[in-house]
């Protein structure tokens, strides 16, 4: 989290900057396209991919992978109740995750939680020890 300034504009503000601010109608647009893609990728998530996928992309979301520079450790600020929340599932549930993924070497969890690159890999090609249901929790 970062400290932020929220200011409000009204709709005739906004249509009157976006027609006379071209650079700005561009930025806000691809902000507006990038929004929705994201969006709809979280729900496709949602629907199709196990608890252990959503944690393990989150992760990889939190941690900025695929973005330029290196990954950056996920702030301890973010615990396992929030992480459960934001993929929809239990804190016991991504607590079982998280220790799975730190045995398997695809995170380093101590108080921050470091992703490495294998977590990813194990996301893009789907490893099997990644998901197996008799392993689950209840």
């Amino acid at each position: 989290m970062k400290e932020c300034l929220i200011t409000s504009i009204t709709r005739k503000a906004m249509l009157a900057t976006l027609g006379k601010e071209p650079r700005f109608a561009e930025l806000f647009v691809t902000y507006l396209v990038t929004r929705g893609n994201r969006v709809e990728e979280d729900l496709i998530d949602q629907l199709f991919n196990s608890s252990e996928k959503r944690l393990a992309r989150l992760l990889l979301l939190l941690a900025n992978f695929g973005k330029d520079g290196k990954p950056v450790p996920i702030d301890a600020a973010i615990n396992q109740g929030t992480l459960a929340e934001m993929i929809g599932t239990t804190r016991s549930r991504v607590s079982y995750f998280l220790n799975k993924f730190r045995k398997l070497g695809l995170i380093s969890y101590n108080g921050n939680i470091e992703v490495h690159r294998s977590l990813l890999n194990a996301v893009l090609y789907e490893k099997p020890q990644l998901v197996r249901s008799d392993e689950l929790p209840e």
